[in-house]
């Protein structure tokens, strides 16, 4: 992948029509230029994404040893989301074995996290990105081609533009799920998952959605959450309030999955005899409850290891486009799961 060159002072000064001072002058907030040329040349230095450097670094284009993470998720629910701990330990072990730093940020959304990317690129702060929440039609993709910084992607499969990628097949795992639900007797199995626009979530919804006329299932439903506990709990609580309410429920995080336990304990709703519950992830917090949740377990802190693995490779011949499949998650069978009583 070829790296954008950022723009300069003299490009601002050549798109303008003004000299090097004129530019100065106006970015200083000099006098020394009229308001409208001023606002002019303000004008171009935005259309070109310029930016002042903060180190000398910046200056000579050298090597930062840094590789950004930024976050597009509600800090409240990261604090407490086990997966992104470990997947984040995870990066540092691998980075760190190769005298490179982690630098992390959590933003509100996509644009905010696209801006820090441009950021990041024109201060020469990071030598490349870990992407994770790969969405439909990601508009992060088509900017990290254009600003040409190096990056892989945490999610697929197949390729994203000139981005590399680690990925696990999230259509596969959830396929051994619901075979699993089915062959213990469940015909009405609901799914509390993510976000909508995410592309792991997509395709676990597609995934369960294919399986109901192949496994003779009475009613299936996906209903999406932005991975909260409140929102976990919420629908949780919708779906037991129901005269015909599912017998089981698949949940796309531990978070989730504690909060739909205590909504099931707090509604009477026998776990394992009226409920079954699987986690899609299978942190500490699972085996500490009581039923113990059968979950998808993966080695998530070696899934983060294989991450930075390709970044260095990456890095070493930025010319390449790395597409690695991780372990498919396997089912740990516990006892919040049981034929569905009667």
């Amino acid at each position: 992948m070829q790296r954008k060159l950022r723009p300069t002072i003299g490009d601002i000064a050549a798109k303008a029509g003004v000299s090097k001072g004129a530019v100065s002058f106006a970015l200083n907030n000099r006098p020394g230029v009229s308001d409208q040329t001023r606002a002019r040349i303000r004008q171009v230095a935005a259309d070109l994404s310029w930016r002042p450097h903060s180190a000398a670094r910046a200056l000579s284009g050298s090597k930062t040893d840094v590789v950004g993470l930024v976050l597009a998720r509600p800090a409240r629910t990261l604090g407490v989301e086990p997966f992104f701990s470990r997947l984040i330990s995870g990066l540092q072990a691998g980075l760190s074995a190769h005298g490179m730093a982690l630098q992390m940020r959590i933003v509100e959304d996509t644009a905010a996290e696209i801006e820090v990317y441009r950021q990041w690129w024109n201060e020469n702060r990071v030598d490349a990105v870990i992407l994770v929440d790969l969405q439909e039609d990601d508009q992060r993709i088509a900017e990290l081609d254009e600003l040409g910084l190096p990056a892989v992607v945490i999610g697929g499969p197949a390729r994203h533009g000139g981005v590399s990628s680690v990925w696990a097949d999230d259509a596969e795992a959830m396929l051994s799920v619901v075979d699993y639900l089915a062959a213990l007797g469940h015909r009405r199995i609901g799914h509390i998952s993510g976000m909508p626009n995410f592309v792991h979530t997509r395709r676990r919804v597609e995934a369960l959605a294919a399986s109901a006329e192949r496994l003779g299932l009475e009613s299936i439903e996906s209903l999406f959450t932005d991975f909260s506990d409140s929102q976990g709990a919420a629908i949780t609580r919708r779906l037991l309030a129901r005269k015909q309410r599912p017998t089981a429920l698949i949940y796309d995080s531990d978070v989730m999955a504690l909060a739909g336990l205590g909504v099931a304990m707090e509604m009477n709703v026998e776990v394992p005899g009226q409920l079954s519950i699987v986690a899609f992830d299978d942190s500490p917090l699972t085996q500490l409850t009581h039923p113990a949740m059968t979950a998808l377990s993966r080695d998530t802190f070696l899934y983060g290891e294989q991450a930075a693995s390709v970044l260095i490779r990456l890095l070493a011949d930025p010319e390449t486009q790395i597409d690695e499949q991780s372990q498919t998650p396997t089912l740990t069978i516990r006892a919040s799961t049981a034929p569905p009583r009667g």
